[in-house]
């Protein structure tokens, strides 16, 4: 079989479950559904493995699939890029989608929609990998789109609820905005470029460095600056970056596993791995790569800060995502492309994990999501408690774990980088490790420690033995297999894959042609290289680093706040009110959307419709000549006497006129 067959199985495989699940459920019934659909992904898996060591024995495609259309010079084709960027993707998607497969099959076990559930993510493993396979813009736009559909699909699933109703047509508005941004952006490309494929933007990306465009009279701007943030504009709608951010907590109305696989794992990542992809042309511009930084950081920081306030255990970790993109986008900005690409493996593993606990946690809470009513479940669910464990020490930062490797890579890429804001992002991500470790823990501890809260929290009536008698919410207990299996597969990696892989993939040049940086003014990889002693003498050296000790500082914060006094946090919220009232309206975003642009519309278009279709329409126009016709026909009316002498003198008078205007 020859290599491009193999590129096209990946993709396919997952679509032809998703098709089969999705058309012929009923026929095939859930075991059909489940097994079809885990096929196709695991099928996609495999391919990517052979994929992967096919271009480690040095073999690299970029070339079209299929040719959709020609018009003129330009041609609109599938194409396939098949580098280290891409099989790299190709892997981390695959592989959290399986996990998320097999997991959806004890999480969803009860539910009606169960074929058309697995039809769903198994049409996102499809849309993600033909996105991250593309070899030039349409495709990419593609891609793009199938997402964001299949993200609408998934988090409006339980279609019943109003909640998940307003969540998935936010997600969809706040990213038509995004993607609008992104279009204008490729329009832009393929307007001084002529063409859509990357490789020949890339080679044109040079000669247009000194190009500028006037969007306003008298205003010039260059040229890529424009294009660069303009695809950013996309990125930042996908990847959740401030002010675009709003629309990721509430698409945890969706049901968990999206939630581990749509929004840690893959789609949120579809910007990052945009930029990466596009760094020939954000390298030529350093104003778009200062914006993308510093807008980074302030999704990093901030978006922490909601964290710690969060009571619903999905929504803690929605936050922690929305951090740690902004952690992403901050190396990006700092032109540390592959630390970037790192970070979102790393945490692609541990989040996809912590996600896939925390469904877990609620199986066995009987669907409670609020972290106030659980506490000192580590002895109901060992497993789900030790892989939890591991997610959140990943997540902070612990030395020698995946998390570790990629997040101090990153604030060692912002310390070297000499752009305008790199000062301020760098105490804005450094901030954020003592965040991160607060709000982590603040959930861990609550949940798997402390006192059992779940009894009173369920029992309104009666004594303890009497609500356990009534069977619905008796003790927790571990999740069976098929859940449990996943989250230890993807305790592993979040383990051990930083320490294996820093090396390589940030040193080793091992993402070759795929990421170029230009050494000469954005010196912070190579400054980093020179730095760099192996994995063991970083994990060692960071025991003496400030952010060791800011992460040391929030795990024994939350320790101290919510299991050794729990009066204290009440006490301080009463203190600073304001500021809990600040956190708790998500500092005004969404209200001022709701005000803004939702009331902005609904004003505009009660407006329109009183005036346009009342008065102008409806009024002018439609009752307006009905109106005027009968005008006319009441004094014609008049006219119409039906006295034959009235008609004869009529005549008389019109030949006169007639006579009068021929002789003149």
């Amino acid at each position: 079989m020859d290599m491009k067959t193999l590129y096209l199985i990946v993709p396919l495989a997952p679509l032809a479950g998703a098709l089969v699940a999705g058309l012929f459920g009923r026929v095939i019934g859930r075991t059909g559904a489940h097994t079809v659909t885990i096929l196709g992904v695991l099928i996609a898996f495999a391919a990517s493995v052979l994929v992967f060591q096919d271009v480690q024995a040095g073999n690299t495609f970029n070339g079209p699939v299929y040719t959709w259309l020609t018009a003129g010079d330009l041609s609109m084709e599938v194409g396939f890029l098949i580098d280290r960027l891409t099989v790299l993707m190709m892997l981390v998607v695959s592989f959290v989608s399986l996990c998320v497969h097999v997991y959806t099959i004890g999480y969803m076990r009860d539910d009606p929609g169960y074929q058309r559930f697995f039809s769903y993510i198994s049409l996102f493993t499809f849309s993600m990998l033909m996105l991250v396979m593309s070899n030039n813009f349409l495709q990419l736009f593609f891609g793009w789109e199938a997402v964001g559909l299949v993200s609408y699909l998934l988090i409006g699933f339980w279609y019943t609820r109003e909640s998940a109703i307003y969540a998935n047509l936010k997600a969809f508005m706040v990213n038509r905005v995004g993607d609008f941004g992104f279009l204008l952006g490729i329009g832009l490309v393929l307007a001084h470029t002529g063409s859509l494929d990357y490789e020949q933007v890339f080679q044109a990306a040079p000669g247009l460095a000194n190009e500028e465009i006037s969007l306003f009279e008298g205003h010039a701007w260059p040229l890529l600056a424009v294009i660069c943030i303009l695809l950013f504009v996309g990125a930042m709608g996908k990847s959740a970056q401030f002010p675009l951010h709003v629309w990721l907590p509430d698409s945890m109305e969706g049901p968990t596993p999206i939630s581990a696989l749509i929004h840690a794992a893959t789609m949120v990542t579809a910007g990052i791995f945009m930029v990466a992809r596009m760094s020939p042309l954000f390298e030529l511009s350093d104003f778009a790569l200062s914006f993308v930084m510093v807008i980074g950081a302030i999704t990093a920081l901030f978006m922490g800060f909601l964290g710690v306030i969060q009571n619903d255990i999905k929504r803690v970790v929605a936050y922690s995502t929305l951090s740690q993109l902004g952690y992403m986008t901050v190396a990006l900005g700092a032109s540390a492309y592959s630390v970037a690409i790192f970070h979102l493996m790393t945490h692609a593993f541990f989040k996809a994990l912590l996600f896939l606990a925390a469904g877990s946690v609620i199986i066995g809470m009987h669907h409670d999501q609020d972290i106030r009513n659980m506490g000192g479940l580590r002895k109901y669910m060992p497993i789900t408690w030790i892989t939890a464990l591991i997610g959140s020490l990943a997540l902070i930062g612990t030395p020698f774990l995946s998390g570790f490797y990629s997040k101090d890579s990153i604030l060692e890429a912002v310390h070297f980088s000499n752009l305008p804001g790199s000062g301020i992002t760098w105490l804005a991500v450094t901030a954020g490790v003592f965040v991160t470790a607060f709000y982590s823990f603040r959930m861990y501890f609550l949940v798997f420690h402390g006192k059992e809260r779940f009894r009173n929290a369920h029992a309104s009536h009666g004594h303890e033995g009497e609500e356990v008698s009534h069977g619905h919410h008796s003790e927790p207990r571990e999740s069976p297999w098929v859940v449990t299996l996943p989250l230890i597969l993807l305790a592993i990696p979040s383990l051990v894959i930083g320490y294996l892989l820093i090396e390589p993939l940030l040193y080793g040049n091992w993402f070759g042609h795929a990421i170029r940086v230009e050494t000469a003014s954005h010196p912070a990889m190579t400054d980093m290289a020179q730095a760099f002693h192996g994995a063991a003498a970083m994990g060692m050296h960071a025991l003496t680093t400030l952010p060791f000790w800011l992460t040391l500082a929030g795990v024994a914060s939350a320790w101290y706040l919510y299991m050794v006094n729990p009066a204290l946090p009440q006490k301080i919220r009463r203190r600073f009110n304001i500021l809990y009232l600040v956190l708790e309206k998500k500092y005004g975003c969404d209200d001022f959307n709701d005000w803004f642009f939702a009331g902005g519309a609904r004003l505009l278009g009660g407006r329109l419709w009183r005036w346009g279709d009342v008065l102008v329409i409806d009024g002018a126009m439609v009752n307006g000549s009905a109106r005027l016709v009968g005008a006319l026909a009441g004094m014609v009316r008049h006219l119409q006497s039906g006295f034959i002498y009235h008609y004869a003198f009529a005549m008389l008078v019109g030949v006169l006129l007639l006579a009068a205007w021929f002789v003149g």
